[in-house]
This record gives structure tokens, sequence and C-alpha cells, in this order.
């Protein structure tokens, strides 16, 4: 087993002894450094700064995949659907410019996936006329979106530990199943803070689950924690999709019986076999890649040889990882992407009252 694959496992799972003490030293002092910032918050020492706008921010407790970016479009759509000019802020994980960059306004988009990061761009392709802007200081990248684009709200993505701006509206996402991984501080576990942080939010949302009793880990966090917080739930569902190679859209129904070999780079590869799966596909194998894995010509070609060898009838990866090998030459075998989407299954009346209130 791959080192990464078995750091993943013992996040999820716990680590044997020996590991577990040294990961458990590190953790505490990263605990110590989360306290310390905590209390000079606390004491008025560092302080959130204010923007002339509303301000929403989608992030989670954990490292790994909740369903933050589909959140983010959802919320995007919510406060348009109020009325505001909303724009998406990001740090742009793994981009190769620096500074303040404009992503898209609200006429094109203006730079590469490698120049944004792959989710901004994905988040400027799945919101036309939403301005997305990335920079590492939010409160500068926020800035240029008011004061170019005359924007009246911000969603910021990934922001749950980023302290520096004042929140009008804080939504965690979170997992439904195992949601805190083996409960531990990184990087002994995958917490980034501890769950009584989870008392900061407005809302949390456990993704991959229809009702409360699918969730009830992240619920008994909450009522131990954050007592007044409402939980939602949310799942994340096929939207639409298509072939590459001819650009051509297939039909959902048409998935149904296909043997697939899927492939995703992503922070939960299995939950998009998951989704997969419920289409009526047949996922033949599942190959595993680093989350925002940038995809290079001998990866496409093994996977095409891989599909080959298993007799199936086409290759599927993500709508992400679609944006991070759009540029290479495509295989052989026909490359189906699928786009997703995130639908609340439970507390969507909460979900609107709390951005009227927050955002009117």
């Amino acid at each position: 087993m791959r080192s990464r694959e078995r750091f993943v496992r013992g996040w999820e799972e716990g680590f044997a002894s020996g590991p577990a003490r040294v990961l458990s030293v590190a953790g505490g002092g990263y605990r110590g450094l989360l306290g310390a910032r905590e209390w000079l918050y606390g004491r008025g020492i560092l302080r959130s700064r204010a923007l002339p706008c509303r301000v929403v921010s989608i992030g989670n407790l954990t490292v790994g995949g909740t369903g933050k970016t589909p959140a983010v479009e959802v919320a995007v759509q919510t406060l348009a659907a109020l009325g505001h000019r909303p724009a998406v802020v990001s740090r742009g994980y793994g981009r190769s410019t620096r500074g303040v960059q404009i992503v898209a306004d609200a006429a094109s988009i203006s730079l590469d996936p490698e120049e944004s990061g792959d989710e901004p761009f994905l988040l400027a392709r799945r919101l036309p006329g939403i301005p997305v802007v990335v920079g590492s200081n939010r409160h500068d990248a926020a800035r240029v979106a008011i004061e170019k684009f005359g924007v009246t709200a911000i969603v910021l993505d990934d922001a749950f530990q980023h302290r520096t701006l004042r929140k009008d509206l804080e939504i965690v996402m979170t997992r439904a199943r195992r949601p805190w991984g083996n409960g531990r501080l990184l990087p002994a576990g995958p917490l980034r803070e501890p769950l009584a942080s989870l008392a900061r939010a407005d809302l949390v949302v456990a993704t991959g689950a229809l009702g409360l009793g699918d969730a009830r880990e992240v619920v008994e966090a909450v009522d131990e924690h954050a007592p007044r917080v409402p939980v939602l739930t949310a799942t994340l569902v096929p939207s639409e999709c298509w072939e590459a190679g001819r650009m051509r859209s297939v039909g959902l129904a048409e998935l149904g019986g296909k043997r697939l070999a899927a492939f995703a780079g992503i922070a939960s590869p299995a939950a998009f076999a998951e989704t997969l799966t419920s289409t009526g596909a047949v996922v033949a194998e599942l190959s595993e890649f680093a989350d925002h894995h940038w995809y290079s010509t001998d990866d496409v070609t093994r996977l095409d040889a891989r599909a080959a060898e298993l007799g199936v009838e086409a290759l599927i990866t993500t709508e992400k990882d679609w944006v991070r090998l759009r540029r290479l030459r495509l295989p052989r075998q026909p490359l189906y992407v699928l786009s997703i989407r995130l639908v609340l299954q439970t507390g969507e009346p909460t979900w609107r009252q709390a951005f009227q209130r927050a955002c009117p």
C-alpha cells in the first residue's frame, strides 16, 4: 500500500501505537497554536476586518472532500435569488500565479485552471456571469471584486479557518459518515480544528445523508458543542454527463448498465464511484489519484490501456478532473465526464431563512 493511502487510512481508522505517539506530539503543538490564536481573537488582540458587503463562508473542519465546491454554487444561486450581485473569492489552491487574480468577470473566463486553481476555474465554468477572484489575501481579493464588479455579497470558498474577515453567515460542510475520521487534530488525524469550533458555525450541512438519522455522528457532535446550530442534510447527485471527444451530451439514463472504468483525483474517489453506481452504471475498476492531481500524458496512456484490458465501454471521470486533463491528448477509449450538484434533502427552509436573515 502506498504511503499516502496508509496515511489517509490512519486518519480514518487510527494509526499503530508507534506512529500514533509521534503524530500526537506534533498534534499537541498544532493544538497549542490553535489555542493561542483563539485566545488572541477572544481578547480582541486579533480582529476580523469588515467588508462593505455581505460575506458568506463555506468551509469545513476536516481535510478532505465534504462538498464545499457544490455548496458554493448553491450559496451563489441563493444570494442571486435574493437580489444580490454575488462573487466568489477563493485562495486558488495549487495555482501557478501569485497575488490577486480575476478568474472570471461577468462576461468570460480569463484564466486557465493552471493559473487559477482547478476549483475556482470549475466554479467560473459552472456559474456564468458570476465574478470569481482568487488571492491568498481574501480581504484584498474581496475588495477587488467589490470595486471592479460592484458586487453586494461575497461567497468565500474553504474559509472556516480564515478568521481575518468578518462573516455574516458561516456554513460548515461535513460528511455524514465518519465525519471526523479518527477524531484527532492534524497531523494525527484529519481535524483542522477541535470539534468545539462548531460553535462558530451558523449552519452545519452533512453530505451523503437523506435524513438526520443518516448523520448521527454529526448531530451528536453539534448537540454537544453547538446545540443551537441547525444540522441540514444533503446529497451529491449527477447533473449531466458528456463525452469529451465529441463534446456530445450523454443522458444519465444512458449510463445504466454500462461497464465503465472510473478514475478520480479528488478527496474521496470512492464517493465518485458511489455516485456512478447510483446511475445504474457498473464500475469495473476505480483508479484513484491524489486530490488535485494534475494529469500527465503517461497517466492518460495508462488509463487508456487499462480500459482496453478491462473491455469496458468507456472511461469516466469527474468534471473537476476533466479541468485538469482537458489540454492533454484524449484516450482512444471514449471518455465520459460527470458533473454533480448539491441537493439539500432536509432543512432547505432553514437554509433559505439563514440567508434571508444574514444577507437581506
